[in-house]
Protein backbone atom coordinates (compact mmCIF):
# COMPACT_ATOMS: atom_id res chain seq x y z
CA UNK A 1 0.00 0.00 0.00
CA UNK A 2 2.68 2.32 0.74
CA UNK A 3 4.79 1.73 -2.29
CA UNK A 4 1.33 2.34 -4.29
CA UNK A 5 0.41 5.62 -2.60
CA UNK A 6 4.45 6.77 -3.43
CA UNK A 7 3.02 6.46 -7.26
CA UNK A 8 0.65 9.10 -6.09
CA UNK A 9 -2.36 8.65 -8.18
CA UNK A 10 -4.42 11.81 -8.74
CA UNK A 11 -8.05 9.35 -8.53
CA UNK A 12 -6.91 8.37 -4.98
CA UNK A 13 -6.13 11.98 -3.49
CA UNK A 14 -9.18 13.58 -4.88
CA UNK A 15 -10.98 10.26 -3.04
CA UNK A 16 -9.31 11.50 0.36
CA UNK A 17 -9.93 15.19 -0.05
CA UNK A 18 -13.54 14.20 -1.31
CA UNK A 19 -14.03 12.21 2.01
CA UNK A 20 -12.36 14.96 4.19
CA UNK A 21 -14.44 17.27 2.95
CA UNK A 22 -17.69 15.72 2.99
CA UNK A 23 -17.17 13.78 6.07
CA UNK A 24 -16.43 16.95 7.77
CA UNK A 25 -18.74 19.11 6.58
CA UNK A 26 -21.62 16.72 7.89
CA UNK A 27 -19.85 16.44 10.97
CA UNK A 28 -19.82 20.19 11.70
CA UNK A 29 -23.25 20.49 10.38
CA UNK A 30 -24.53 18.26 12.85
CA UNK A 31 -22.19 20.35 15.47
CA UNK A 32 -23.91 23.96 13.92
CA UNK A 33 -27.35 22.66 13.69
CA UNK A 34 -26.95 22.82 17.49
CA UNK A 35 -25.20 26.49 17.91
CA UNK A 36 -27.51 27.94 15.29
CA UNK A 37 -30.81 26.36 17.65
CA UNK A 38 -29.01 27.66 20.94
CA UNK A 39 -29.53 30.87 19.65
CA UNK A 40 -32.84 30.87 17.94
CA UNK A 41 -34.91 28.74 20.15
CA UNK A 42 -33.39 26.40 22.81
CA UNK A 43 -33.75 29.36 26.00
CA UNK A 44 -37.47 28.96 25.33
CA UNK A 45 -37.65 25.48 24.98
CA UNK A 46 -35.74 24.08 27.40
CA UNK A 47 -35.23 26.90 30.32
CA UNK A 48 -38.68 28.67 29.73
CA UNK A 49 -38.56 29.48 33.69
CA UNK A 50 -35.88 31.67 33.21
CA UNK A 51 -35.92 35.80 32.33
CA UNK A 52 -34.94 36.09 28.62
CA UNK A 53 -31.30 37.01 29.19
CA UNK A 54 -30.71 34.34 31.99
CA UNK A 55 -32.42 31.88 29.26
CA UNK A 56 -29.91 33.05 26.50
CA UNK A 57 -26.82 31.95 29.11
CA UNK A 58 -28.31 28.81 30.16
CA UNK A 59 -28.65 28.27 26.77
CA UNK A 60 -25.07 29.04 25.52
CA UNK A 61 -23.88 27.31 28.54
CA UNK A 62 -24.96 24.16 27.29
CA UNK A 63 -23.31 24.61 24.16
CA UNK A 64 -20.35 25.28 25.83
CA UNK A 65 -20.48 22.20 27.57
CA UNK A 66 -19.44 20.17 24.11
CA UNK A 67 -16.62 21.83 24.01
CA UNK A 68 -15.56 20.90 27.90
CA UNK A 69 -15.63 17.23 26.15
CA UNK A 70 -13.45 17.40 22.77
CA UNK A 71 -10.12 17.30 24.91
CA UNK A 72 -11.36 14.10 26.44
CA UNK A 73 -12.84 13.22 22.89
CA UNK A 74 -8.92 14.48 21.01
CA UNK A 75 -7.12 11.94 23.76
CA UNK A 76 -9.43 8.97 22.94
CA UNK A 77 -10.04 9.13 19.12
CA UNK A 78 -5.74 10.28 19.10
CA UNK A 79 -5.06 7.26 21.18
CA UNK A 80 -6.57 4.88 18.85
CA UNK A 81 -6.21 7.25 15.49
CA UNK A 82 -2.32 6.75 16.53
CA UNK A 83 -2.64 2.83 17.45
CA UNK A 84 -5.28 1.64 14.98
CA UNK A 85 -5.79 3.99 12.26
CA UNK A 86 -6.75 7.35 10.99
CA UNK A 87 -9.53 6.02 8.98
CA UNK A 88 -11.39 3.95 11.79
CA UNK A 89 -11.52 6.77 13.64
CA UNK A 90 -12.91 9.15 11.47
CA UNK A 91 -16.22 6.35 10.61
CA UNK A 92 -16.46 6.05 14.56
CA UNK A 93 -16.85 9.77 15.20
CA UNK A 94 -19.17 10.36 12.46
CA UNK A 95 -21.67 7.42 13.68
CA UNK A 96 -21.29 9.12 17.32
CA UNK A 97 -22.03 12.63 16.07
CA UNK A 98 -25.08 11.56 14.16
CA UNK A 99 -26.78 9.51 16.90
CA UNK A 100 -26.26 12.05 19.12
CA UNK A 101 -27.57 15.12 16.53
CA UNK A 102 -30.38 13.26 15.41
CA UNK A 103 -31.17 12.32 19.40
CA UNK A 104 -31.73 16.30 19.96
CA UNK A 105 -34.41 15.93 17.05
CA UNK A 106 -36.13 13.87 18.95
CA UNK A 107 -35.78 15.36 22.75
CA UNK A 108 -38.79 16.17 25.00
CA UNK A 109 -38.97 19.93 25.86
CA UNK A 110 -39.33 21.45 29.52
CA UNK A 111 -42.70 21.59 29.03
CA UNK A 112 -43.10 17.63 28.15
CA UNK A 113 -40.28 16.69 30.72
CA UNK A 114 -39.53 19.02 32.54
CA UNK A 115 -35.87 19.27 33.97
CA UNK A 116 -35.35 15.78 33.02
CA UNK A 117 -34.89 17.79 28.91
CA UNK A 118 -32.22 20.13 29.49
CA UNK A 119 -30.34 17.04 31.04
CA UNK A 120 -30.88 15.02 28.03
CA UNK A 121 -29.81 17.97 25.63
CA UNK A 122 -26.06 18.10 27.96
CA UNK A 123 -25.88 14.65 28.00
CA UNK A 124 -26.37 14.25 23.98
CA UNK A 125 -24.17 17.51 23.98
CA UNK A 126 -21.45 15.93 25.49
CA UNK A 127 -21.40 12.80 23.44
CA UNK A 128 -21.23 15.59 20.37
CA UNK A 129 -17.88 17.40 22.26
CA UNK A 130 -16.63 13.90 22.29
CA UNK A 131 -16.88 13.45 18.87
CA UNK A 132 -15.97 16.59 17.60
CA UNK A 133 -12.66 16.11 19.33
CA UNK A 134 -11.55 13.43 16.98
CA UNK A 135 -12.86 14.30 14.12
CA UNK A 136 -10.68 16.85 12.76
CA UNK A 137 -7.73 15.63 13.66
CA UNK A 138 -8.53 12.44 11.40
CA UNK A 139 -9.91 13.78 8.38
CA UNK A 140 -6.82 16.63 8.80
CA UNK A 141 -4.55 14.08 9.00
CA UNK A 142 -6.03 11.45 5.80
CA UNK A 143 -5.68 14.82 3.47
CA UNK A 144 -2.02 15.76 4.81
CA UNK A 145 -0.94 12.19 5.29
CA UNK A 146 -1.96 11.80 1.35
CA UNK A 147 -1.05 14.77 0.04
CA UNK A 148 1.90 14.96 -2.33
CA UNK A 149 5.17 17.62 -1.56
CA UNK A 150 4.50 21.16 -1.52
CA UNK A 151 0.47 20.51 -1.91
CA UNK A 152 0.28 19.66 1.83
CA UNK A 153 -1.57 23.24 2.43
CA UNK A 154 -3.76 22.52 -0.45
CA UNK A 155 -5.22 19.46 0.03
CA UNK A 156 -5.29 19.93 4.14
CA UNK A 157 -7.59 22.51 3.59
CA UNK A 158 -10.71 19.82 2.14
CA UNK A 159 -10.44 19.11 6.11
CA UNK A 160 -10.77 23.01 6.84
CA UNK A 161 -13.43 23.96 4.45
CA UNK A 162 -15.86 21.50 6.31
CA UNK A 163 -16.43 23.83 8.83
CA UNK A 164 -18.02 26.59 6.77
CA UNK A 165 -19.31 24.38 4.74
CA UNK A 166 -21.28 22.88 7.21
CA UNK A 167 -21.91 25.97 8.84
CA UNK A 168 -23.47 26.83 5.73
CA UNK A 169 -25.28 23.91 5.39
CA UNK A 170 -27.09 23.97 8.90
CA UNK A 171 -27.98 27.69 8.35
CA UNK A 172 -28.89 27.20 4.94
CA UNK A 173 -31.59 24.26 6.22
CA UNK A 174 -32.96 26.34 9.57
CA UNK A 175 -33.11 29.11 6.80
CA UNK A 176 -35.38 27.14 4.84
CA UNK A 177 -37.52 25.26 7.47
CA UNK A 178 -37.78 29.16 9.48
CA UNK A 179 -39.00 30.51 6.42
CA UNK A 180 -41.36 27.54 5.44
CA UNK A 181 -43.13 27.96 8.64
CA UNK A 182 -45.17 30.04 10.83
CA UNK A 183 -42.99 31.49 14.04
CA UNK A 184 -45.55 29.26 16.29
CA UNK A 185 -44.77 26.06 14.34
CA UNK A 186 -41.41 26.12 14.04
CA UNK A 187 -40.90 26.83 17.71
CA UNK A 188 -43.20 24.01 18.29
CA UNK A 189 -41.98 21.01 16.08
CA UNK A 190 -39.98 22.93 13.02
CA UNK A 191 -36.63 23.07 14.63
CA UNK A 192 -36.57 19.21 15.08
CA UNK A 193 -35.88 18.51 11.53
CA UNK A 194 -32.53 20.08 11.00
CA UNK A 195 -31.09 17.66 13.05
CA UNK A 196 -33.28 14.70 11.85
CA UNK A 197 -32.00 15.74 8.10
CA UNK A 198 -28.85 14.40 10.37
CA UNK A 199 -29.11 10.92 9.70
CA UNK A 200 -29.36 10.87 6.04
CA UNK A 201 -26.25 13.25 5.34
CA UNK A 202 -24.86 10.47 8.30
CA UNK A 203 -24.95 7.74 5.65
CA UNK A 204 -24.11 9.79 3.16
CA UNK A 205 -21.04 10.37 4.37
CA UNK A 206 -20.11 6.73 5.56
CA UNK A 207 -20.53 5.43 2.34
CA UNK A 208 -17.78 8.04 1.01
CA UNK A 209 -15.51 7.19 3.95
CA UNK A 210 -15.40 3.60 3.86
CA UNK A 211 -14.31 3.68 0.26
CA UNK A 212 -11.00 5.56 1.16
CA UNK A 213 -7.62 3.95 1.92
CA UNK A 214 -5.57 4.46 5.22
CA UNK A 215 -3.15 6.78 5.53
CA UNK A 216 0.15 5.49 3.79
CA UNK A 217 2.01 6.92 6.65
CA UNK A 218 0.20 5.14 9.47
CA UNK A 219 0.26 2.07 6.88
CA UNK A 220 3.87 2.36 7.14
CA UNK A 221 4.18 3.02 11.03
CA UNK A 222 2.59 -0.56 11.67
CA UNK A 223 3.85 -2.25 9.14
CA UNK A 224 7.51 -1.20 10.71
CA UNK A 225 6.02 -1.89 14.25
CA UNK A 226 6.62 2.19 14.99
CA UNK A 227 3.60 3.20 16.88
CA UNK A 228 3.73 4.45 19.94
CA UNK A 229 2.42 2.80 23.09
CA UNK A 230 0.79 6.05 24.61
CA UNK A 231 0.95 8.82 22.39
CA UNK A 232 -1.05 11.13 24.52
CA UNK A 233 1.75 11.03 27.06
CA UNK A 234 4.50 10.91 24.74
CA UNK A 235 4.00 14.18 22.38
CA UNK A 236 3.29 15.71 25.77
CA UNK A 237 6.68 14.68 26.99
CA UNK A 238 8.62 15.69 24.06
CA UNK A 239 6.42 18.26 22.46
CA UNK A 240 4.88 20.35 25.09
CA UNK A 241 5.65 23.77 23.84
CA UNK A 242 4.04 22.76 19.69
CA UNK A 243 1.06 21.42 22.06
CA UNK A 244 1.09 24.48 24.11
CA UNK A 245 1.88 27.15 20.63
CA UNK A 246 -0.87 25.59 18.53
CA UNK A 247 -3.65 25.11 21.21
CA UNK A 248 -3.24 28.67 22.26
CA UNK A 249 -2.67 30.04 18.76
CA UNK A 250 -6.47 28.28 18.17
CA UNK A 251 -7.98 30.37 20.65
CA UNK A 252 -8.87 33.36 18.60
CA UNK A 253 -9.87 31.42 15.44
CA UNK A 254 -12.80 29.95 17.41
CA UNK A 255 -13.24 32.33 20.11
CA UNK A 256 -14.29 34.67 17.23
CA UNK A 257 -15.26 32.01 15.03
CA UNK A 258 -18.33 31.33 17.15
CA UNK A 259 -19.10 35.11 18.25
CA UNK A 260 -19.54 35.16 14.47
CA UNK A 261 -21.98 32.11 14.12
CA UNK A 262 -23.14 31.87 17.46
CA UNK A 263 -23.60 34.89 19.15
CA UNK A 264 -24.24 37.05 16.14
CA UNK A 265 -27.69 35.63 15.71
CA UNK A 266 -28.92 35.76 18.91
CA UNK A 267 -27.43 39.59 19.06
CA UNK A 268 -28.84 40.51 15.66
CA UNK A 269 -32.75 39.33 16.76
CA UNK A 270 -32.97 40.09 20.43
CA UNK A 271 -30.52 43.40 20.87
CA UNK A 272 -31.06 44.87 17.56
CA UNK A 273 -34.25 43.25 17.07
CA UNK A 274 -33.33 42.13 13.22
CA UNK A 275 -35.74 39.10 12.37
CA UNK A 276 -34.04 36.03 12.12
CA UNK A 277 -34.24 35.35 8.38
CA UNK A 278 -32.03 38.74 7.66
CA UNK A 279 -29.41 37.34 10.46
CA UNK A 280 -29.42 33.62 8.77
CA UNK A 281 -28.76 35.42 5.40
CA UNK A 282 -25.61 37.70 6.94
CA UNK A 283 -24.44 34.59 8.83
CA UNK A 284 -24.66 32.37 5.19
CA UNK A 285 -22.91 35.20 3.49
CA UNK A 286 -19.77 35.72 6.26
CA UNK A 287 -19.37 31.58 5.89
CA UNK A 288 -19.35 31.58 2.00
CA UNK A 289 -16.18 34.11 2.46
CA UNK A 290 -14.50 31.94 5.27
CA UNK A 291 -14.66 28.77 2.59
CA UNK A 292 -13.16 30.95 0.33
CA UNK A 293 -10.51 32.54 2.52
CA UNK A 294 -9.59 28.84 3.75
CA UNK A 295 -8.88 27.59 0.32
CA UNK A 296 -6.52 30.48 -0.60
CA UNK A 297 -4.86 30.58 2.55
CA UNK A 298 -3.95 27.41 2.21
CA UNK A 299 -2.69 27.47 -1.10
CA UNK A 300 -1.11 30.37 -0.18
CA UNK A 301 0.86 28.60 2.82
CA UNK A 302 2.32 26.53 0.31
CA UNK A 303 4.19 29.01 -1.45
CA UNK A 304 4.80 31.32 1.74
CA UNK A 305 5.00 29.36 4.54
CA UNK A 306 2.19 29.01 7.05
CA UNK A 307 3.81 31.35 9.91
CA UNK A 308 3.07 34.43 7.45
CA UNK A 309 0.12 33.39 6.52
CA UNK A 310 -0.94 32.77 9.58
CA UNK A 311 0.38 36.32 11.26
CA UNK A 312 -1.78 37.60 8.62
CA UNK A 313 -4.65 36.44 10.00
CA UNK A 314 -3.93 36.84 13.52
CA UNK A 315 -3.05 40.57 13.17
CA UNK A 316 -6.62 41.26 11.06
CA UNK A 317 -8.65 39.89 13.87
CA UNK A 318 -6.96 41.84 15.96
CA UNK A 319 -7.39 44.98 14.11
CA UNK A 320 -10.95 44.05 13.04
CA UNK A 321 -12.32 43.54 16.08
CA UNK A 322 -13.87 46.91 17.67
CA UNK A 323 -15.13 48.13 13.40
CA UNK A 324 -16.71 44.93 13.42
CA UNK A 325 -19.34 45.82 16.12
CA UNK A 326 -19.34 49.41 15.22
CA UNK A 327 -20.87 48.43 12.17
CA UNK A 328 -22.90 45.57 13.36
CA UNK A 329 -24.59 47.87 16.08
CA UNK A 330 -25.69 49.97 12.62
CA UNK A 331 -28.25 47.33 12.30
CA UNK A 332 -28.25 47.87 8.92
CA UNK A 333 -27.80 44.91 6.73
CA UNK A 334 -25.05 45.92 4.20
CA UNK A 335 -23.02 47.15 6.92
CA UNK A 336 -23.35 44.13 9.05
CA UNK A 337 -22.18 41.84 5.68
CA UNK A 338 -19.26 44.53 5.53
CA UNK A 339 -18.39 43.31 8.80
CA UNK A 340 -18.94 39.68 8.70
CA UNK A 341 -16.83 39.70 4.80
CA UNK A 342 -13.65 41.06 6.60
CA UNK A 343 -13.67 39.25 9.59
CA UNK A 344 -14.21 35.82 8.04
CA UNK A 345 -10.71 36.96 5.91
CA UNK A 346 -9.28 36.84 9.02
CA UNK A 347 -11.01 33.87 10.20
CA UNK A 348 -10.16 32.00 7.01
CA UNK A 349 -6.23 32.89 6.65
CA UNK A 350 -6.20 31.48 10.72
CA UNK A 351 -7.81 28.20 9.64
CA UNK A 352 -6.82 27.23 5.94
CA UNK A 353 -3.41 26.76 6.70
CA UNK A 354 -4.08 24.85 10.36
CA UNK A 355 -4.10 20.79 8.88
CA UNK A 356 -0.51 21.37 7.78
CA UNK A 357 0.89 23.64 10.31
CA UNK A 358 -0.61 21.24 12.78
CA UNK A 359 0.66 17.82 11.33
CA UNK A 360 4.23 19.53 10.61
CA UNK A 361 4.70 20.04 14.44
CA UNK A 362 4.69 16.31 15.51
CA UNK A 363 5.89 13.10 14.51
CA UNK A 364 4.05 10.61 12.50
CA UNK A 365 3.37 8.07 15.67
CA UNK A 366 1.44 10.60 18.12
CA UNK A 367 0.91 12.95 15.59
CA UNK A 368 -2.92 12.43 15.76
CA UNK A 369 -3.25 12.74 19.47
CA UNK A 370 -0.52 16.30 19.23
CA UNK A 371 -2.90 17.88 16.69
CA UNK A 372 -6.43 16.77 17.80
CA UNK A 373 -5.28 17.72 21.88
CA UNK A 374 -4.03 21.02 20.89
CA UNK A 375 -7.45 21.50 18.47
CA UNK A 376 -9.79 20.81 21.41
CA UNK A 377 -7.78 22.82 24.16
CA UNK A 378 -7.74 25.97 22.11
CA UNK A 379 -11.48 25.51 20.94
CA UNK A 380 -12.23 24.94 24.53
CA UNK A 381 -10.10 27.95 25.74
CA UNK A 382 -11.61 30.10 23.03
CA UNK A 383 -14.71 29.11 21.66
CA UNK A 384 -16.34 27.05 24.32
CA UNK A 385 -17.62 29.61 26.04
CA UNK A 386 -17.35 32.46 23.46
CA UNK A 387 -21.27 33.53 22.87
CA UNK A 388 -21.83 32.77 26.90
CA UNK A 389 -19.08 35.61 27.58
CA UNK A 390 -20.27 37.47 24.90
CA UNK A 391 -23.71 37.39 26.03
CA UNK A 392 -22.49 37.90 29.59
CA UNK A 393 -20.36 41.20 28.82
CA UNK A 394 -23.06 42.80 26.40
CA UNK A 395 -26.14 41.99 29.34
CA UNK A 396 -23.83 43.29 32.06
CA UNK A 397 -21.98 46.32 30.56
CA UNK A 398 -25.15 47.28 27.91
CA UNK A 399 -22.70 48.12 25.34
CA UNK A 400 -20.94 45.97 22.56
CA UNK A 401 -17.65 47.23 23.25
CA UNK A 402 -16.64 45.30 25.58
CA UNK A 403 -17.44 42.05 23.66
CA UNK A 404 -15.01 44.07 21.30
CA UNK A 405 -12.29 44.30 23.82
CA UNK A 406 -12.64 40.87 24.53
CA UNK A 407 -11.94 39.72 20.72
CA UNK A 408 -9.07 42.05 21.09
CA UNK A 409 -7.94 40.49 23.83
CA UNK A 410 -7.90 36.81 22.60
CA UNK A 411 -6.69 37.65 19.28
CA UNK A 412 -3.47 39.20 21.40
CA UNK A 413 -3.22 36.44 22.85
CA UNK A 414 -3.66 33.68 19.51
CA UNK A 415 -1.27 36.35 17.78
CA UNK A 416 1.98 35.87 20.35
CA UNK A 417 1.28 32.25 20.04
CA UNK A 418 1.70 32.18 16.03
CA UNK A 419 5.19 34.22 17.27
CA UNK A 420 6.25 31.20 18.58
CA UNK A 421 5.84 28.99 16.03
CA UNK A 422 8.67 27.65 13.96
CA UNK A 423 9.66 29.44 10.33
CA UNK A 424 9.88 25.92 8.49
CA UNK A 425 8.13 22.30 9.03
CA UNK A 426 9.67 20.85 12.23
CA UNK A 427 9.32 17.13 11.29
CA UNK A 428 8.66 15.52 7.97
CA UNK A 429 5.12 14.71 7.55
CA UNK A 430 6.26 11.08 6.98
CA UNK A 431 6.71 8.15 8.95
CA UNK A 432 10.14 8.22 10.69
Amino acid sequence: MVLEQEANPAGRIRRVALASAVGTTIEWYDYFAYSTATALVFNKLFFPSLSPASGTLAAFATLGVGFVARPLGGIVWGHFGDRVGRKAMLVASLVLMGLATAGVGVLPTYPQAGVLAPVLLVVLRVLQGISAGGEWGGAALMAVEHAPEGKRGRYGSFSQIGVPAGLILAQLVFFLVNSSLSAEDFRSWGWRIPFLVSLVLVVVGLVIRLRVEESPVFAKLRSTGARSRLPIAEVLRARPKQVLAAAVSFIANTALGYIFFAYLLSYGTSVLKLSSTTMLVVVIVGSVVWLASIVASAIWSDSAGRKPVYLAGSVLLVVWSIPFFLLVDTARPWLLIVAVVVLNIGLGATYGPQSALFSELFESRFRYSGSSFAYAVGAVLGGGFAPLIAAALQSSTGTSLSVSLYMVGVGVLSLLAVLAFPHKPLVPVTAE
